[in-house]
């Protein structure tokens, strides 16, 4: 990764910062350090962040986060002309954690300085143009959250450790925290795509095993029907009665007091093994075909290094571990084996729940 600095600017004082982080919930939670990092050099700044509608949960309850300003994914600039509107001008600095047209097009409209992420190549020339401070993506194998910090690198040191903001945690709801056993095992079953879901029946196996030998399995998984319906056939086939199905029930804030009182997570590469590692809870996270030099979960008060390997069956990094599968080809950082949301992940499929189930009972016995 390289970067461009247009000017030296370490001086500077901004009252009003814009960060601009257009993607899935897991990257919002993933721009915290940045965002902490910016109210740490500038405490008296007050700043806003702009994401897609129903991305910005993560944020909810942050200290450091003055609004939260929602635009719906795939609308059009005509769609978007009132926020345009609203938005000229009226910051002081824009952190645009995004590569995306759309995201430097905001970026540009609402501050006069900016600094960005780009893509390498010619295409982005007209980004570079823009931008007081340009972060060039791809030069190097580096942690998104690492990619992040760099935005505000003509102004802020490196951190000495790097923390990603869980949300305030929220009461459970009460007949949930009534079954509730100490040293419950928490259980991420749903990926938002199917080349990062490990497969349903290792899921109820794992959950099996575990219950037989006491712990008590909490699955989790999101409102949506399809998620809920996943969840309840791993609870079918597991056929234990020491397993509650948690899907649906809980916002982010519930689920962060739900992860903190767990003994340990499990989970594939999503937005909540983010948050649990985010949490300090241990966790057990199953990676397939992306890379966890890039997104790897991040690990608790982790110094701004890069923390993982790009390959290695198993990575313990503070309070995670991280598996790989184990075909040569991991990490592919593609879509899955057909290079698609729908595609299937070989290293993923013959991630055998044994192998699991001994990484689970280690931590424990821990």
């Amino acid at each position: 990764m390289t970067s461009r600095i247009r000017s030296d600017s370490s001086d500077a004082a901004f009252d009003r910062i814009i960060v601009i982080v257009t993607r899935q919930i897991g990257d919002v939670l993933l721009t915290t350090p940045l965002i902490h990092a910016a109210k740490t050099r500038w405490p008296e700044a007050r700043i806003d962040v702009l994401g897609f509608a129903g991305t910005l949960g993560m944020l909810r309850g942050n200290p450091d986060v003055g609004q939260l300003i929602e635009v719906r994914a795939g609308s059009g600039w005509w769609e978007s002309l009132p926020l345009i509107w609203r938005l000229w001008r009226r910051y002081d600095l824009a952190l645009i954690a995004q590569y995306t047209d759309r995201a430097h097009l905001y970026g540009w409209v609402a501050a006069r300085v900016r600094a960005g992420q780009i893509p390498a190549g010619r295409q982005s020339w007209w980004k570079r143009v823009l931008l007081r401070h340009a972060v060039e993506l791809g030069a190097q194998h580096s942690h998104v959250v690492l990619e992040k910090l760099k935005l505000l690198e003509p102004w802020v040191g490196t951190p000495a450790d790097v923390v990603v903001h869980a949300p305030p945690a929220a009461q459970l709801p009460d007949p949930l925290l009534a079954v509730l056993r100490p040293r419950y095992v928490v259980i991420q079953v749903p990926s938002l795509v199917r080349y990062k879901q490990w497969p349903p029946e290792h899921y109820a196996e794992l959950t099996r095993q575990l219950a037989m030998r006491g712990h008590q399995v909490v699955l989790t998984g999101g409102p949506s029907a399809q998620e809920r319906a996943l969840v309840a056939d791993v609870v079918r086939a597991a056929d234990t009665p020491n397993v509650v199905d948690a899907a649906g029930l809980l916002d982010l804030n519930q689920m962060v007091s739900l992860l903190a009182g767990a003994a340990l997570y499990i989970g594939p590469d999503t937005s909540i093994t983010h948050l649990a590692a985010a949490c300090g809870v241990p966790v057990l996270a199953l990676y397939g075909s992306i890379d966890p030099q890039l997104w790897g979960a991040w690990p608790k008060d982790w110094s701004a290094t890069q923390p993982y390997e790009r390959r290695a069956l198993r990575q313990q990094r503070a309070n995670i571990v991280l598996l790989q599968g184990t075909p040569p080809c991991v990490p592919c950082n593609r879509a899955g084996c057909d290079n698609h949301a729908d595609s299937r992940s070989e290293c993923l499929q013959t991630m055998l729940p044994e192998r699991v189930l001994a990484e689970a009972l280690s931590v424990l016995r821990a």
